[in-house]
């Protein structure tokens, strides 16, 4: 694959602000940005604000009102493994809202417009065998969501969170890695092309605690979600990953901000991205703040995008900002671009059909984050409906039509 316009620092220091490729200060200081619990402090944006510039704003004017879900707009299935607490919660009630911030006009009306929050919580010292796997399936109308992601400490365990179906949907998800504690949560937008949803998801990691955070999305008209990982201790560890694939006339975003405030914690970030098909549009923001208190701190940020279309656009903005020279390392990767014709002859030359060649070589693109979900029957499935979108046929059936 030829990747192209590629930027890259393995390790920047302080002063590199205005120096260096891999430290990029946006307009607006990433710690100067407002969050509230009140609607009246984010106006409905208009498309211009920094944070929604990439955003078809117009297509989500009723996301951005204050009304609230409409009944029966999803169905809502959960499956857990023995000792796990899954309860509904009230919206004041004290497990709720903790880690959470809204930080722009959807992430607040979400969470001022849910009736209640759904609260997973997995024991300290519990060792899961079996995901814990959250369904949402839309109908139709409006919804409100809030999940709460609670792992006690040094506990360990995988949180599967699944969307399917159609509708307008507005979530917030907090989460919360207890000291120590080692968590795996996947969040999968496979919703119908009629589907609207936006989302937040906030971390926050305990002293020592891991959270691999893995956000999939291949279906839906809109789908952007922002993820805000925070360290309420040292020794914390943050890993972020991302598999999108977009379709003509579909608008994927994909945001993060890291903010390393705790010393010696560690955060790496890794997004894959595919569109095919004319007007398919992917936005991939990233955006890490080494504060100045966060001494030791070592980060990470990477984000490739593959075009397999004439027409498909894909915008990748890393903002790296450093406030101490203390560190081990900071630095990110950014590149866009299509199929390396080389990769193509080479397996076509073993008699292999230049359609199939292709999946192949997205499949490869995929796998190496898509195999990090840990849950084979997860991985699997969604690499076969990777295969779907783009030829309605598993590759492994494609080679047997092909013999």
């Amino acid at each position: 694959m030829s990747l192209l316009a590629e930027k890259s620092s393995p390790q920047a220091t302080a002063g590199a602000h205005t120096d260096s490729a891999a430290a990029f200060v946006p307009d607006q200081s990433r710690a100067e940005r407002k969050t509230s619990y009140a609607v009246a402090d984010f106006p409905v944006p208009g498309g211009r604000e920094e944070e929604w510039r990439f955003t078809p704003v117009d297509r989500l004017k009723g996301l951005f009102s204050e009304e609230g879900s409409t009944e029966g707009a999803v169905t809502v299935t959960t499956e857990v493994p023995e000792g796990v607490e899954v309860i509904e919660l009230a919206m004041d009630d004290e497990r709720v809202g903790s880690a959470y911030r809204p930080a722009d006009r959807a992430a607040v009306t979400a969470y001022a417009g849910a009736e209640q929050a759904l609260l997973v919580g997995i024991p300290a010292e519990a060792e899961l065998d079996a995901p814990v796997f959250v369904r949402v399936t839309g109908h139709a109308g409006r919804d409100n969501a809030h999940l709460v992601v609670d792992a006690g400490r040094h506990s360990k365990a995988t949180v599967i969170l699944e969307h399917r179906g159609t509708g307008e949907h507005t979530a917030g998800v907090e989460i919360r890695v207890g000291d120590g504690a080692d968590l795996t949560f996947v969040t999968v937008q496979e919703w119908d092309d009629t589907a609207l949803h936006v989302a937040q998801h906030d971390a926050l990691i305990g002293r020592d605690g891991r959270l691999r955070h893995i956000v999939v999305t291949l279906g839906g008209e809109l789908v952007r979600v922002s993820t805000n990982a925070r360290y309420s201790g040292p020794g914390g560890s943050f890993e972020g990953l991302g598999v999108y694939f977009a379709d003509a006339g579909q608008h994927q975003e994909h945001r993060l901000f890291v903010d390393h405030e705790a010393p010696h914690c560690h955060s790496n970030v890794e997004y894959k991205g595919a569109l095919q098909g004319e007007t398919a549009h992917t936005i991939w923001v990233g955006d890490v703040l080494i504060r100045a208190s966060a001494e030791g701190t070592d980060t990470y940020e990477l984000n490739r995008n593959l075009i397999l279309d004439d027409g498909a656009r894909a915008d990748s903005i890393p903002n790296l900002e450093i406030e101490t020279g203390e560190i081990v390392g900071a630095g990110h990767a950014s590149a866009t671009g299509r199929f390396d014709d080389e990769q193509l002859f080479y397996l076509q030359a073993r008699g292999i059909p230049e359609d199939i060649a292709r999946r192949l070589v997205v499949r490869g693109f995929f796998a190496s984050v898509v195999a990090r979900i840990g849950v084979p029957e997860v991985s699997e499935r969604l690499m076969a409906a990777i295969d779907t979108e783009l030829g309605g046929t598993t590759v492994q059936e494609s080679l047997e039509d092909a013999e």
